[in-house]
């Protein structure tokens, strides 16, 4: 059976918009405490217990999609992916952090790339994995496409800057818990333009020679109220 747009939009009894936003907030936030205990010399199953510590501290520990530190080539596995075993992190090294906590009854969902030391690709997918998440999100915000030209559009984007675009990692909705319970698809497979504050923008890139990539994800809000 088609679901309706109203339908895979759909939210709880439970759904605020200023919970989700303050939810939002602490898990972006969540994400840097994390990401400012991981040393290189880690396993990522060391990082992911760090990750688990912080979140239970924050109040955070439930989540709606298990805790995933990915690093070095791991960084390229897609969301269901176990990663490598024995992969620790080096001095000159890339990983993300992607968590998805529940704060209350609303969903949370971050994920950012970091950086130990000098190497210039590292350096350039950190930056531009960013950037690339910026462009496509404009574009959504101006010229109100569907889902699936969104991602089309990523794909040029992100090919542009010289990356490959991971499209295992292509969106989803986000709500009061359980999301799942009106759309549990990604965003690239939505026939309609995605209305804000309810789904999550992810890009994820991969360097077409080396073996890592890099990982960014974030509400899709309006303009007005996109507090970076």
């Amino acid at each position: 059976m088609t679901m309706t747009m109203a339908e895979l939009e759909g939210t709880g009894e439970k759904f605020s918009l200023d919970s989700l936003m303050d939810v939002r907030a602490r898990t972006r936030k969540a994400v840097h405490l994390i990401a400012d205990q991981v040393q290189p010399g880690m396993a990522e199953e060391e990082a992911k217990a760090i990750a688990r510590d912080t979140l239970k501290e924050l109040g955070m520990r439930r989540g709606w999609h298990h805790i995933i530190v990915r690093c070095g080539p791991n960084t390229t596995k897609d969301f269901m992916e176990r990663s490598e075993p024995g992969v620790v992190l080096g001095e000159n090294d890339i990983f993300f952090v992607d968590i998805g906590p529940i704060y209350g009854d609303t969903e949370g969902d971050a994920g950012d790339t970091f950086v130990f030391g000098d190497d210039p690709d590292h350096l350039r997918a950190q930056k531009e994995v960013r950037l690339i998440w910026d462009q496509v999100r404009d574009t959504w915000f101006a010229e109100g496409i569907t889902g699936k030209e969104l991602y089309d559009h990523a794909i040029d984007v992100a090919g542009g800057y010289g990356w490959t675009l991971n499209m295992d990692l292509s969106g989803h909705r986000l709500s009061d818990f359980p999301h799942s319970a009106h759309y549990d698809g990604p965003l690239a497979e939505v026939a309609f333009r995605p209305n804000p504050n309810l789904w999550v923008l992810e890009i994820a890139i991969a360097h077409p020679e080396r073996t890592f990539g890099a990982f960014y994800e974030d509400l899709l809000l309006e303009d007005q109220s996109f507090p970076g």
